[in-house]
């Protein structure tokens, strides 16, 4: 059920730059912007400046891999906006939709490096279940993950198991292919700011 708060719920000075934006870009601003002005001083802010350094802060992970993450726990929470968002930034970020359509059918036989595939795994089985083992890390560290790279992940993953739930209880309205292509153009120029 979507909430109306999303279409209404905001002051005059937002409105406008909503309007600017859609007249600007020739594109709807996503949900997932309108979000984060609405209220800023409880989510907002915060949200997007942790989300920022997950996705875009120094890391040994590149922008598509992150994006891949986001996409990749998406799928698992069956969150459609945030799969259609983030495949196609992760698909733009990479230069290879194939890749990023693979990796999104079949984890296991993807053309990606194991390291990646390990990571990936264990991001999808903590969100499925809501924890992972000391196994599990031993297992990413035996893949060749190193533990700043496990603890990127983690933090890609956390920022993104809670975007998918806000996403599924306001009840985000799918974009078309073009606004969605449009929309991982701009998170890859500016990130998520």
């Amino acid at each position: 059920m979507r909430l109306e708060i999303l279409n209404n719920g905001y002051a005059a000075g937002t409105k406008l730059l909503f309007a600017l934006i859609r007249l600007v870009s020739r594109h709807p601003v996503p949900d997932a912007a309108k979000l984060v002005f609405y209220r800023p001083d409880f989510y907002g802010a915060r949200a997007k400046e942790f989300t920022h350094e997950a996705m875009r802060g120094p890391s040994a992970w590149s922008v598509g891999d992150r994006e891949l993450m986001a996409a990749y726990v998406s799928k698992v929470n069956e969150t459609a906006f945030c799969i259609a968002a983030h495949t196609a930034t992760a698909a733009q970020a990479y230069q290879d939709g194939p890749r990023v359509a693979a990796v999104l059918a079949d984890l296991e036989s993807a053309p990606i490096e194991e390291p990646l595939r390990a990571t990936l795994r264990m991001l999808g089985k903590l969100t499925r279940e809501g924890s992972v083992s000391a196994q599990d890390m031993r297992g990413l560290l035996a893949a060749g993950v190193s533990p700043q790279q496990v603890q990127d992940a983690l933090a890609v993953c956390a920022a993104f198991n809670i975007t998918d739930r806000l996403a599924d209880a306001f009840g985000f309205d799918l974009l078309s292919p073009e606004d969605f292509e449009a929309g991982a153009k701009y998170l890859l120029k500016r990130g998520y700011r």
